[in-house]
């Protein structure tokens, strides 16, 4: 075999014993699957089916996208792989979250709470919600050190120095002691991110992480986040309404709708051939360069409420190309192509 196809060996630290292994298996092993997952939410109004029969799986060290709008399930399913869905009323009612072979639905609260933030760590949406104003930014990082590592105080508060500048925060020794509110949207945004990946996670969930920050800031995110996981070999579920965002950094996109995916595919190959409509409405309603005073397009309707689904296609109502049978029965994922697939009718 030539030096130039032979295939490449690195060793694992992290194994209990120095072990060769080919970086092709590497690439190819899945790290997580989620199967038929139903998140539902009893409340006295109904049952807001809030994820509905989700299915999706991520390999080591790849980057997918879930992109909806508002209200269709996104942060609930990444809650859900969290075990931290509200209960009650919220409850997973069935489905399977393997995570590096073991299912996360039947694990004990320890268990969970040893992979959250260990092994699975979130950015949210909103850091100004998510950081206590009452500490400092660099205690709440070097908490993360001390609540899963047996690290001193002081210890610590290096690493969380460390992690600070890893992220961009200048002067980060004088930073550490700063409140929440004493930092800017994207300064708390880098804050949350240092949080998320002190310990190095296999799993990095990024939802909304550009939400309330103007362009410029959104683009040094979204570029920073995505060095940091080719950094640490992280494989990164990005959640966004913003198809533009994942276009940039996602390699799989999860499309979803009313609590359940309507379309999976290579990010280049749903920008290039949307199948689903409600997809090729997403793409129609992108501004565009160059478009003008052009009115955007819009889809008509909103997202049915999740506790009155409507029968059959859940897109049904909204729908330019509805037929009849759309309206009697949900349709199942239809293969199309060599790796997409597309929950619709009018692909049977």
């Amino acid at each position: 075999m030539s030096r130039k196809n032979r295939p490449v060996q690195i060793s694992l630290c992290y194994l209990p014993f120095s072990t060769t292994i080919n970086v092709t298996d590497i690439c190819m092993k899945e790290l997580l699957h989620i199967e038929d997952l139903r998140t539902y939410f009893f409340t006295d109004q109904g049952v807001v089916k809030a994820v509905d029969g989700v299915d999706l799986s991520i390999s080591v060290s790849q980057t997918i996208g879930i992109v909806g709008e508002s209200g269709c399930g996104k942060s609930m399913t990444a809650l859900s792989i969290l075990g931290l869905v509200p209960s009650p009323p919220g409850k997973i009612v069935s489905g399977k979250i393997l995570f590096e072979g073991s299912d996360l639905l039947t694990s004990s609260e320890a268990e969970i709470r040893h992979i959250r933030g260990n092994r699975i760590s979130m950015v949210f949406q909103e850091p100004m919600t998510s950081l206590n104003p009452v500490f400092t930014v660099g205690e709440q990082v070097a908490e993360v050190y001390r609540y899963h590592t047996d690290l001193s105080k002081r210890e610590s508060r290096q690493r969380a120095v460390e992690i600070l500048k890893q992220v961009g925060i200048p002067s980060p020794e004088r930073r550490f002691h700063d409140y929440p509110h004493q930092l800017s949207g994207g300064m708390r945004q880098r804050v949350m991110i240092a949080m998320a990946l002190c310990l190095s996670p296999r799993l990095l969930i990024a939802d909304e992480p550009t939400t309330a920050l103007d362009v410029t800031i959104q683009a040094q995110i979204l570029e920073l986040i995505d060095s940091l996981r080719k950094e640490h070999t992280m494989s990164m579920i990005l959640i966004t309404h913003d198809l533009g965002v994942v276009s940039e950094v996602a390699e799989r996109l999860f499309v979803m709708y009313a609590g359940t995916i309507v379309e999976e595919s290579p990010v280049k190959d749903i920008f290039d051939t949307p199948f689903h409509p409600y997809t090729q409405g997403l793409l129609r309603a992108l501004p565009t360069f160059g478009s003008g005073g052009k009115t955007l397009h819009t889809i008509p309707g909103s997202v049915p409420r999740l506790s009155e689904i409507p029968v059959g296609c859940r897109f049904s109502p909204r729908c330019p190309q509805v037929m009849e049978r759309c309206k009697r029965k949900e349709p199942p994922m239809f293969k199309q192509g060599a790796s997409s697939l597309v929950k619709c009718w009018l692909f049977r």
